[in-house]
């Protein structure tokens, strides 16, 4: 048996009674076709059971239909992963394509990639940096669209899309306060990274903004055990703290551990709120932590839509993106789950 002639273009753009030209901005979702004509020319796809060549779409559009993603270290997978997922989920909605690579935290590494990006002729670049220390920018390297996810370049014409961190540190502490908490410790990672100094400006703000005099901010690593560490400095300096602000779900997770072992109860005596709501954290620890989720995979998508929104010739303008996340509250603050906007 013979297998059946795929349709063609020319053959929906007859059946649609457009030309060629306007049949393929249709269905490939250019602009400057009416929606009127847009719909006669996928009812025609359908009827014909069109399937877009990928290549012929190619050589029409004068695009690959491939988008390069750069992560920038490796040491950000655990960031990484959803914002890519979040990446190729709006790519797939246009069926689009996305090649991925990681510089390894290399600069030298970073500039080969950047030439392999050029040499494969993606259509633009996505560049997942690191929430704590500037983006090297490429924008310059490259002669095609590129878009920064959860890193900052500090260059004002590139478009930069981040989790509102200031906002989020707001978010966290006047929750604690509605609870009625007043003797708030924040204890968070490195001094002097961009997400830590955000969010410690923003339970700063929320706490003065509601009279409660702030308790010196902790800083250190990423990790439960130096949770535990400042956790039980903490208690010995501030045995009245009655809630602690942590800059991450690990750090949380040794406050839990340490409150716990000193006799007090979480959240009766103290509560306790972490950042990233990573589940193998803040549903793991018992009791499971109020947290912000950073919404990365909506981060992605963003971005994706901004980058095709250069590539199609849109006036997207420069600048940082400030993103708002979620608060996820749990038993380590309240008594029933809920979630807040």
């Amino acid at each position: 048996m013979r297998a059946r002639r795929a349709t063609t273009l020319t053959e929906v753009a007859q059946r649609a009674g457009v030309s060629v030209t306007t049949a393929s901005k249709a269905i490939n979702g250019r602009d400057r076709v009416s929606e009127e004509t847009r719909a006669k020319v996928l009812r025609a796809a359908r009827e014909l059971s069109f399937t877009p060549n990928p290549m012929a779409r190619s050589l029409i559009s004068g695009r690959s239909g491939t988008v390069g993603l750069i992560a920038v270290d490796s040491m950000t997978q655990r960031f990484m992963v959803p914002i890519m997922l979040g990446a190729e989920g709006a790519l797939s909605r246009i069926d689009l394509s996305m090649v991925t690579s990681d510089a390894r935290g290399d600069e030298e590494r970073l500039r080969v990639l950047v030439e392999t990006m050029r040499r494969r002729k993606v259509d633009g670049v996505l560049v997942i940096g690191d929430n704590n220390v500037p983006t090297p920018s490429i924008s310059d390297l490259l002669d095609v669209p590129v878009v920064y996810v959860y890193g900052e370049t500090g260059r004002p014409q590139d478009v930069v899309h981040v989790p509102d961190d200031r906002s989020s540190g707001r978010q966290v502490t006047e929750h604690l306060l509605g609870l009625g908490r007043r003797r708030i410790a924040h204890l968070t990672g490195p001094r002097g990274t961009r997400a830590v100094d955000e969010r410690a400006r923003g339970v700063l703000e929320a706490l003065q903004a509601a009279h409660v005099e702030p308790l010196p901010v902790e800083h250190g690593a990423w990790s439960q055990r130096w949770g535990r560490t400042a956790a039980a400095r903490l208690l010995a300096a501030r045995p009245d703290v009655d809630a602690v602000v942590c800059g991450s779900d690990q750090i949380a997770s040794g406050v839990v551990d340490v409150v716990q072992a000193s006799g007090r109860s979480v959240p009766g005596d103290v509560a306790a709120c972490g950042f990233d709501n990573w589940p193998i954290f803040a549903l793991e620890t018992d009791p499971p932590l109020t947290s912000v989720d950073m919404n990365l995979a909506t981060l992605g998508a963003a971005a994706v839509r901004d980058l095709f929104g250069v590539i199609d010739g849109l006036a997207v303008g420069g600048g940082v993106r400030l993103h708002p996340c979620t608060l996820v509250t749990r038993a380590s603050t309240v008594t029933s789950t809920v979630t807040e906007a």
